[in-house]
């Protein structure tokens, strides 16, 4: 048994095989631990309410296998004597799986908690959980820094040197991406100032639609057509934005047309029966109604009332009605609506009334 004694890179082969032994072992277990306590935990979360059992299954299930490995390595180190270099990569290699496995922890932790916060908050506040979104994106973005900061400080290269050199060739990303970082600075004054939010009903140009989505780049806006227009965030802040969303009430005017052959008091009755109608309505709010002005082939009215709902379709609702009710009360009334209309005279010339000769 000579042959176990024989050194290898400062240990012995049975300590070799002893230390590898004990990372199978200790792989297995863990493995198996691992999976029985994500299945029971799993069974049991499917029980009960609360979404902290979900929290640690999610954590559980993000687990890597290499950190398994690594930890198991770790445990066969402790009880064997490695040399130093092999000792001080083992202690780096370990340090950077667990930096980077508590980086997918902290993920789905930030996730866990963003995703539970926008769900509360969807029918409450729609921009309270849009800025919670791009403040979920910045909190990763952030938290994966220090990650990727801790692990560069691990390996053995100077943050210091590095933070600026990431300053002289930040400049030059900015440069080349400054389209990019303008529609992502217009994103975050979409979110902090909130012109509009998920949901709200917006007019930009000639297109108007339904926010669906409000990115770092792009908003999304869903047509009344059914297709998906999407804006530059930049360009969406350069625009005139009309929120119909932000409407208490909607104001509707509109026009009607008597006929010239209507006797004088009857035209000054108009005014007063349309104020009667617009006040039957229950969400209508009368404003005016007068006589215009003289048109070409009628005497004009013009009604203004505001609808007390920035819902369309209860305003059409309630311009039907009162156009209904006017048709009725000007046939009781024996008042005539006008069409446009065109009268010709024709006169016939004295000297082409003379027979030829």
């Amino acid at each position: 048994m000579r042959f176990l004694e024989k050194m290898y890179w400062g240990l012995t082969l049975q300590q070799w095989l002893i230390a590898a032994a004990i990372i199978v072992g200790s792989y297995v277990v863990l493995t198996i631990l691992l999976r029985f306590a994500t299945k029971r935990l799993r069974n049991f979360a499917k029980g009960t309410e609360t979404h902290i059992d979900d929290l640690i299954v999610e954590l559980l299930s993000r687990t890597k296998v290499l950190f398994l490995l690594l930890l198991a390595m770790y445990v066969a180190s402790l009880g064997i004597t490695l040399p130093k270099p092999t000792q001080r990569v083992l202690n780096v290699a370990l340090v950077i799986a667990s930096l980077l496995q508590a980086g997918l922890w902290g993920n789905v932790i930030i996730s866990f908690i963003l995703h539970r916060t926008v769900q509360r908050r969807i029918q409450q506040d729609a921009g309270s959980a849009t800025m919670l979104t791009a403040l979920g994106f910045l909190g990763r973005m952030v938290f994966w820094s220090v990650i990727v900061l801790l692990v560069l400080d691990n390996v053995g290269i100077s943050i210091t040197g590095l933070a600026a050199g990431f300053g002289i060739g930040g400049i030059a990303v900015a440069l080349a991406l400054q389209n990019v970082l303008a529609d992502l600075f217009a994103s975050l004054s979409i979110v902090l100032d909130k012109p509009f939010v998920i949901g709200d009903a917006i007019v930009v140009d000639q297109y108007q639609g339904t926010v669906e989505h409000i990115g770092l780049k792009t908003t999304r806006v869903r047509s009344l057509s059914g297709e998906e227009v999407i804006f530059s965030n930049a360009d969406l802040l350069k625009s005139r934005i009309r929120n119909y969303k932000r409407m208490f009430e909607r104001r509707v005017e509109f026009a009607v047309g008597i006929t010239y052959q209507t006797p004088r008091e009857k035209l000054s009755a108009v005014s007063g029966i349309l104020r009667t109608i617009v006040e039957a309505q229950a969400k209508a709010r009368f404003d005016r109604a007068h006589l215009k002005q003289l048109g070409e082939s009628a005497v004009m009215y013009e009604v203004v009332y505001f609808v007390r709902s920035p819902d369309h379709n209860l305003s059409m609702d309630i311009q039907q009605s009162i156009n209904l009710e006017i048709l009725k009360k000007f046939q009781e009334e024996g008042i005539h609506l006008a069409h446009p209309t065109r009268t010709f005279i024709v006169q016939q010339s004295p000297q082409s009334s003379k027979e030829p000769q």
